[in-house]
């Protein structure tokens, strides 16, 4: 039954992914452009992301019955904007302090709770981030769950015979869980990519911007992701496929026992190397906490894009009925609108209509470095 239902998954898919590789609408929408994370101590995010580079570039205020408007929550707001070294086109982080919260958020969970957000950094030490979150597990005064780095060959870079002089080419990843916030971090040997996690000399832990996030999701078709290529105009990399417990790399990211798999879809920017979008969805029994996946409550709640065709990119979004809340100046002055899909991922478009100062590169370029 298992082999059936596979096969005619996958004659399901293929109409998707054939829809979502058509000529995309020319949006200019940009790869992600800010985490947006719901917190009631913006004092402590602010000091926790500061070490990992991020420093507050804008900030406001505005009152409940304008955060209605916006985000349908009946709440005061307090928004930081933060940036991570000069990293202005991608990666960033809005902290919003919301003075009533609706809720804890997905908070601590398993790896693979459904309504799970996690962000992605490059950083030069893996070894010692592993270290840190080690050592504040062990102390136990707020819940981390670090998963050890593995190293694996993600382009097919590591080939031929290797020893002292012909050096690994791979790359270091792991995850750590919280209930505050959820990471992965990887670090390169023996290659690098311009433009994709650029590390600030000055920053304390030496990690990037955010390059990529990751979304954990329950819907009873992972196509249902199609509209991010049809109406945002996001490029998917390839169709939907199954990754499982037999792959080294997601096995100890994700924590996967034996059996697990997860359907998986990619997207990026045409216009941005980075700030790719990565959709998980796990086959099987998982722990469920989308319920709490919703703009207001604490942690990840939504991510914003950017265009200069706002009003295109809208009217995309509502032929393809998803119900997008009206367009609206958001607390930083700028029109923009929100919109949560089926499968409960929420996005705000922001309309910019002046190029960042940092110019995305659009080809992905493995350059070998010793």
């Amino acid at each position: 039954m298992k082999i059936k239902a596979f096969f005619l998954s996958i004659l399901i898919t293929a109409p998707f992914f054939m829809q979502a590789q058509q000529p995309l609408p020319d949006t200019g929408i940009s790869g992600v452009y800010e985490v947006m994370m719901g917190t009631d101590d913006g004092e402590y995010a602010k000091k926790y992301f500061a070490d990992y580079g991020f420093k507050v570039i804008d900030s406001a205020h505005i009152k409940a019955s304008e955060a209605v408007k916006i985000y349908g929550v009946n709440s005061a707001l307090t928004s930081y904007r933060l940036q991570n070294g000069d990293i202005d086109s991608h990666g960033l982080l809005r902290i919003l302090v919301w003075e009533k919260l609706l809720g804890s958020g997905v908070g601590y969970a398993p790896p693979e709770t459904i309504g799970m957000r996690m962000a992605v950094m490059r950083t030069e030490n893996i070894y010692r981030l592993y270290d840190i979150y080690q050592t504040a597990r062990v102390d136990g005064k707020k819940p981390w769950l670090p998963t050890e780095p593995i190293a694996d060959d993600l382009f097919g870079l590591d080939t031929g015979e290797r020893d002292f002089f012909n050096r690994p080419v791979l790359v270091r990843e792991n995850a750590v869980y919280g209930e505050f916030f959820n990471h992965v971090f990887f670090q390169r040997y023996g290659y690098h990519i311009p433009g994709y996690g650029t590390v600030s000399k000055d920053t304390k832990l030496k990690t990037s911007e955010f390059t990529h996030h990751d979304f954990m999701i329950k819907t009873p078709s992972i196509e249902v992701m199609s509209y991010l290529s049809t109406a945002l105009g996001l490029k998917a990399e390839k169709a939907p496929e199954i990754d499982g417990d037999w792959l080294k790399g997601p096995k100890r990211v994700f924590q996967m026992n034996p059996g697990d798999s997860h359907w998986y879809w990619g997207f990026v920017s045409p216009n941005n190397i980075c700030g790719k979008l990565k959709f998980f969805m796990p086959i099987g029994l998982k722990t469920d906490r989308s319920s709490h996946q919703r703009i207001g409550e604490k942690g990840i709640t939504l991510h914003s894009f950017y265009t200069p065709k706002l009003d295109m990119v809208y009217e995309l979004v509502t032929k393809h009925n998803l119900k997008p809340r009206t367009i609206e100046k958001n607390e930083f002055g700028e029109r923009s609108f929100v919109f949560t899909d089926e499968a409960g991922v929420s996005w705000q478009i922001i309309e910019k209509t002046t190029p960042p100062k940092n110019k995305p590169l659009t080809k992905l370029d493995l350059k070998m470095v010793d």
